[in-house]
């Protein structure tokens, strides 16, 4: 049960983004389905797809920071001598922390501001599409702080190895 936990933790990202994913393509299908052989369409059925699409975006962004498998230049960093490397590795991912921090906040502002805004065809509050941010920068602030932990790890390494 532990590692059932455990798994779905370290892939707590994952399981969201393809929640939305299975979610937004069935409505669509059956939409699409029912419109072309009944002549008949769901109401609602373009806007929930279109929250599904905002939160697995943003929840999407946040797995592929979480694995650090968004685009990064590295080829002058790659040049430099392997300390140096880790003190610019530390240095970036403080920056990304304020990015993303700052970016949060202003997220969580964004959502207040827009709270009693309803959308067009629910008529529910407009931050259900912008909570998605929260949480997308809320998730990379935190992983952020783990690569800040990490970078400082690897350079207590290097100075005791020193």
């Amino acid at each position: 049960m532990a590692n059932r936990a455990k798994y779905y933790l370290k892939n707590f990202e994952e399981i969201i983004c393809g929640t939305f994913l299975i979610t937004m393509v069935s409505i669509v299908i059956v939409n699409v389905s029912l419109r072309y052989l009944f002549n008949y369409s769901i109401y609602w059925a373009e806007e929930v797809p279109t929250i599904c699409f905002v939160w697995l975006t943003f929840v999407g962004a946040a797995a592929v920071y979480k694995h650090k498998m968004d685009i990064g230049i590295d080829v002058l960093i790659l040049k430099m001598p392997e300390m140096a490397q880790k003190y610019i590795r530390l240095f970036v991912s403080v920056l990304l922390l304020l990015i993303n921090g700052y970016i949060f906040y202003m997220s969580i502002v964004f959502t207040h501001i827009s709270w009693s805004k309803p959308t067009a065809v629910l008529g529910v509050s407009s931050a259900v599409f912008n909570s998605a941010l929260i949480f997308g920068f809320g998730l990379m602030t935190f992983h952020t702080i783990g690569f800040i932990k990490a970078d400082i790890l690897k350079l207590g390494e290097e100075s005791k190895g020193a």
